[in-house]
């Protein structure tokens, strides 16, 4: 694997500071792992605006598109604080960060599955939605590999955001070489990611690089860009990946064995149950491609498309339930 390191936004209780709300900080192992590969940048929204450890926690009130932040146990409404923040610190931040691994369930930071409460009291939430903090990332950084650390417990989840994570941090030298060929180069090398996320995308991309009209370079490479991001936004299916392998062993299987052939099946099978994760049919093609000198598929981006650091084969894949 190369290309630059990704430049990832993270909450910073996730490991890196004790500042929740009652002073502590949250384990989490991928955010550990991945801070050997990625520059990190943490950023706790609620210390930020001057809110002490620990401290009152805060909650979103509302019942419709407009949301308040208040802390309930002294009234204060930090709305406009977070907002003047948040803003400030995420201006440019497209061109600044590769994505964001941000805290599940926070008022400032959920992407997703923060509790809004209709009153300040006690009570049930009455609904789930994104944090102050963790709505404006996710917009500004669209088309970026964005997840909460609860989420990233999923080994599917988890393929698919380092996927997206380090592919954007690889095109951004794409982007700062501004050369038709180097365009070319970072094209050929996704063609089986793209494949196994979306065909119709590779065939897209595919004439976009061919450049018949003859397009300059940079406006070229801008599109081809907001395509590709697209085209890798939604998680590959199981069965997609299979493909992208069987269409891989097209190039080995005259030299295999039938015996090695028949556990590469067999192992292609398990992964698609479930049983197994991605790297193991994965990783014995690679042995494959080394053995009998496959250039082509040498330098598919499919077969380590983050550093095998972060490759974990034991994982069963089943990981947390994912909202």
């Amino acid at each position: 694997m190369t290309g630059d390191r990704p430049t990832v936004l993270f909450s910073r209780c996730l490991g890196f500071e004790p500042c929740r709300y009652n002073g502590g900080i949250v384990s989490a192992p991928i955010v550990d792992a991945l801070r050997l590969f990625v520059n990190a940048v943490p950023v706790c929204p609620e210390v930020s605006i001057g809110l002490g450890v620990p401290r009152a926690p805060i909650r979103l009130l509302g019942t419709g598109d407009t949301l308040r932040l208040v802390q309930p146990e002294t009234g204060v409404d930090v709305t406009s604080l977070m907002h003047a923040f948040t803003d400030g610190f995420l201006a440019g931040a497209e061109k600044l960060y590769d994505g964001a691994v941000l805290k599940s369930g926070s008022p400032s930071c959920g992407i997703r599955d923060a509790k809004a409460y209709a009153e300040a009291e006690r009570g049930s939430a009455s609904r789930r939605t994104a944090g102050f903090f963790g709505r404006s990332v996710a917009d500004r950084l669209s088309g970026s590999a964005i997840e909460d650390e609860g989420r990233l417990r999923n080994l599917d989840i988890r393929q698919h955001f380092l996927t997206q994570l380090f592919a954007r941090a690889r095109f951004r030298t794409v982007e700062s070489r501004r050369e038709t060929r180097a365009l070319v180069l970072f094209h050929s090398q996704y063609k089986l990611v793209l494949m196994a996320y979306s065909q119709v995308g590779m065939r897209e991309l595919g004439r976009l690089v061919a450049n018949p009209q003859r397009r300059a370079a940079s406006a070229m490479i801008a599109e081809y860009g907001a395509r590709f991001m697209a085209a890798l936004a939604r998680a590959p299916r199981r069965g997609s990946a299979v493909n992208v392998l069987m269409h891989a062993l097209g190039y080995v299987s005259e030299r295999l064995t039938p015996r090695e052939k028949a556990f590469f099946l067999t192992t292609l099978d398990e992964y698609r149950s479930g049983r197994v994760s991605l790297a193991v049919p994965s990783s014995l093609m690679r042995s494959w491609i080394v053995r009998f000198e496959v250039p082509y598929l040498a330098d598919q981006v499919f077969f380590e498309p983050y550093p095998r650091g972060l490759v974990d084969e034991l994982d069963s894949g089943k990981g947390r339930e994912v909202r």
